[in-house]
C-alpha cells in the first residue's frame, strides 16, 4: 500500500518551481507579502482548476476541511478567501504568464516528434480566437459591444500535441488580425489561418521572415494567374496556380508571387479557396494543413468544458488574467505528465477526471491513472532528496 505523498503533491513535483522563483523574482511578486506567498496563490488556483471549483468561497470551503494536508501539498499558509481574492487582484498576472511559457517550453519538447494528421517536418500552427461573453457591469474594462462585455485569447497551437505556444488576451473589440503584429514569427513554420487573417500587409511581413502561410482567400481578391500545375481531381483538387495580386492596395501590399490552390470536400460539398507563400509541398499537403486548423477549434472548446475561465474569481483585468494563465499551465502539465509518465492509451479528459476526485488520496499516480497494480516502492516518490524544496 502507498502511504507516501498526495496525488496533488505527485503533481506539483513535476513543476519546475526553481523557474517559478524567478519568475517571482523578476516582478517583485512577493514585496511586503507576509504570509500568502505567489507560491501558495499558485498552489491554490491549480487545485481550483484540477477540482473544478466554481468561487472563491468554493475553494476555501474545500482546502479548509483538508487542512491538516495543505502543508504537505506545499500551501503553507491558511488559505481564506479574502486573502485569496486580494492575491488575484494585486499580483502581477505576468508572474504566471512567464511560468507558463516555461511549461509550454518543455511540453513542446516533448511533443516535437508527435504525428499531427500530415507528414510534415516543419512546425505546423494553427492561429485564432475565441471570444469569453463577460458581464458589462461587472467587467467595465472589456469592452465588446454597447451592453456587453467579452475579452478575446488569439492562440498560437502547435499541432503537434495540441500545445498552446503563444496567448494574447485582450478585450472583445479588438480584431483578430491585430494579433499578427505581436507574433514574433518563426522561420521555416508553417502558420494555418482563417479568413479574418487576411491581411497582405501583415501576411508580407510573415514572408520576409521566411515563415510560411496558409490561408483561406476571400471571394473578392483580385489577382491574376501566372501558371497552372496539373491536379489530380479524385483527391478532390481543383487548381494548383501561381498568381499576382492585382487589387489596388493587396497589389502594393504584397508585390511577391503566392500560390492559390482550390478544393472541393466531398462531404460537406463546399469549395474552397488557399493562399499560400510555400511553392514546395503538394498542393494536396495545403488542403490538408488547412483541415488541420479545426484543431485549435477543438483546442477552445475543450478548456472551455474542463478548465475553469467561464466564471472568474476576480473582476479585475489582473485577476482574470491571472487565472487564465494559471488554466493554461494547468493544462500544459497535464500534457507534460500524459507525456513523461508515458500514458499513450489515456486521454487529457480522462486524466483530469481522475484527478478531480482523488487529489487528496495518497495514491501513486502512474497506478491511479492507469488502473493497474504497479509493485513500486514507497520512496518512488517519498523518500527521495529532492535539489530544489518548497
Amino acid at each position: 500500500m502507498y502511504t507516501g505523498k498526495t496525488v496533488f503533491s505527485q503533481l506539483m513535483d513535476f513543476l519546475p518551481l526553481h523557474e517559478f522563483r524567478r519568475c517571482v523574482k523578476r516582478y517583485d511578486g512577493n514585496r511586503h507579502v507576509k504570509s500568502f506567498s505567489c507560491l501558495d496563490q499558485l498552489l491554490c488556483m491549480m487545485f481550483a482548476q484540477l477540482s473544478y471549483r466554481e468561487s472563491l468561497r468554493d475553494i476555501e470551503s474545500c482546502l479548509r476541511a483538508m487542512q491538516n494536508k495543505l502543508y504537505h501539498m506545499g500551501i503553507r499558509s491558511k488559505v481564506s478567501r479574502s486573502t485569496l481574492a486580494e492575491a488575484n487582484e494585486k499580483r502581477d498576472w505576468r508572474i504566471y504568464a512567464d511560468f507558463a511559457q516555461v511549461l509550454i517550453r518543455i511540453a513542446k519538447d516533448l511533443y516535437i516528434d508527435e504525428e499531427f494528421g500530415v507528414q510534415l517536418d516543419e512546425t505546423v500552427y494553427a492561429l485564432d480566437a475565441s471570444t469569453i461573453d463577460l458581464c458589462l457591469s461587472l467587467f467595465p474594462w472589456a469592452r465588446f459591444r454597447k451592453t456587453k462585455g467579452a475579452i478575446k485569447l488569439h492562440t498560437l497551437l502547435d499541432l503537434r500535441g495540441n500545445i498552446p505556444t503563444f496567448i494574447w488576451i485582450t478585450h472583445g473589440k479588438v480584431h483578430d488580425v491585430k494579433v499578427l503584429d505581436e507574433l514574433l514569427p518563426e522561420p521555416g513554420a508553417f502558420y494555418i489561418m482563417d479568413r479574418a487573417y487576411l491581411d497582405f500587409a501583415r501576411l508580407y511581413i510573415l514572408n520576409q521572415c521566411l515563415a510560411f502561410f496558409v490561408i483561406r482567400s476571400k471571394s473578392n481578391t483580385r489577382f491574376r494567374r501566372i501558371y497552372s500545375r496539373k491536379v489530380d481531381k479524385s483527391t478532390g483538387l481543383r487548381c494548383d496556380q501561381t498568381i499576382v495580386l492585382t487589387g489596388k492596395d493587396s497589389a502594393n501590399d504584397y508585390p511577391e508571387k503566392l500560390r492559390r490552390v482550390k478544393f472541393f470536400d466531398e462531404k460537406t460539398g463546399k469549395r474552397f479557396s488557399f493562399l499560400t507563400n510555400n511553392f514546395t509541398v503538394s498542393a494536396l499537403v495545403v488542403a490538408e494543413l488547412y483541415r488541420c486548423r479545426w484543431q485549435v477549434e477543438l483546442f477552445f472548446k475543450w478548456i472551455k468544458q474542463h478548465l475553469r475561465i467561464k466564471a472568474f474569481f476576480g473582476t479585475s483585468e489582473n485577476a482574470v488574467k491571472s487565472q487564465i494563465w494559471i488554466a493554461v499551465s494547468a493544462y500544459v502539465l497535464v500534457a507534460i505528465i500524459n507525456k513523461r509518465l508515458k500514458l499513450n492509451e489515456v486521454s487529457l479528459y480522462t486524466i483530469l477526471q481522475i484527478l478531480s476526485v482523488t487529489l487528496f488520496e495518497k495514491t501513486l499516480l502512474l497506478q491511479l491513472v492507469m488502473l493497474k497494480d504497479y509493485n513500486i516502492s514507497n520512496d518512488y516518490y517519498g523518500t527521495q532528496l529532492k535539489l530544489f524544496d518548497y
